[in-house]
């Protein structure tokens, strides 16, 4: 499925941990909110793969593995298991398959909800790059519901459209640039990605 894939082609990976959801008890909700969402803010052509699964971290890790290094995927966002409860196995998972840790990402997502709830602090959330020899892949673990993912993605905005509390997404493209993935360019009025000057490139005509 992925020998023909360009190599500057954007590849998205979206991970759903849910027992329930993977099982039928009721419908996911994860993955309808990130494709949501990344369809208003990404203006780069992409292709999504889209997983749905068990809280069990051995399939959580394979999944993982396999869309990075199978798929070659260079964004994943994973959606649910980030809990303190015995189930909640999503980052433990993540950091098993990483190379590096990013924990900005996490203190971000918790910092625009707390803005919300003081229950934001049980969150945890993290995010990792995962390396081979000629590929890497940003993976970020988000909240569970689909109001809190577009918060801590798009951040935090007033009546007039000011930024309050900036979402993790705006770091996202520099990252990738920076482990060698495709450029990525996003609607600055849902999420305005940021670059130094320098890495800027002109607006394509």
């Amino acid at each position: 499925m992925t020998s023909n894939t360009d190599a500057t082609e954007l590849v998205i990976g979206l991970v759903s941990i849910s027992d329930r959801a993977s099982g039928g008890v009721y419908q996911d909700q994860g993955l309808p909110a990130l494709q949501a969402w990344l369809a208003g803010a990404l203006t780069t052509p992409y292709r999504i793969e889209t997983r749905l699964i068990a809280d069990e971290r051995p399939q959580i890790e394979a999944t993982l593995t396999e869309l990075a290094d199978s798929v070659r995927c260079h964004l994943v966002l994973t959606t649910g298991g980030t809990g303190p409860s015995r189930r909640d196995v999503t980052p433990e998972a993540t950091k098993a398959v990483g190379t590096k840790e990013m924990p900005g990402f996490g203190e971000q997502m918790r910092q625009i909800s707390l803005h919300f709830v003081p229950t934001a602090i049980l969150s945890r959330q993290t995010a990792v790059i995962r390396e081979s020899a000629d590929h890497a892949a940003l993976i970020l673990n988000l909240p569970g519901q689909p109001k809190a993912i577009a918060e801590t993605l798009g951040g935090l905005k007033d009546a007039d459209g000011k930024t309050l509390v900036g979402g993790i997404f705006a770091a996202v493209p520099y990252c990738i640039d920076l482990i060698g993935g495709p450029y990525m360019e996003t609607d600055p009025a849902v999420c305005k990605a940021f670059r130094p000057k320098s890495a800027i490139r002109p607006a394509q005509g």
